[in-house]
């Protein structure tokens, strides 16, 4: 009762349909490619978009407060806001070192 797969047929789980064996007859017989996308790009980043901004002074930084002074009950206390108006992003900027693209694919390992 239990199924048996076909001995004379040989599968290859990355092929579109058939086995090695129906490839070599249609003469595709090329080692698995790359995707089209990345045959002609390369696999270094060179740039990254900045997560910096510049506020209205010329600072840069992740994210920018300003102190402000609230009194309750005669007792004055200091807290901080968050400014989210009138920041520049930094924009693109270049690495020092290139990276690897996260969606190359490619297997790194250390031997």
């Amino acid at each position: 009762m239990g199924g048996s797969g076909s001995k004379s047929k040989s599968y290859w789980p990355f092929s579109g349909s058939g086995g090695i064996d129906e490839q070599a007859k249609e003469g595709n017989d090329q080692p698995l490619a790359r995707p089209r996308s990345f045959r002609s790009a390369t696999p270094f980043v060179f740039t990254r978009r900045s997560s910096l901004y510049y506020d209205e002074d010329g600072d840069l930084a992740h994210e920018f407060y300003e102190e402000t002074v609230v009194t309750k009950n005669g007792r004055r206390k200091a807290k901080l806001k968050r400014i989210h108006k009138n920041l520049i992003p930094q924009g693109t900027i270049k690495l020092d070192h290139p990276s690897i693209h996260v969606d190359f694919p490619v297997v790194l390992c250390e031997g």
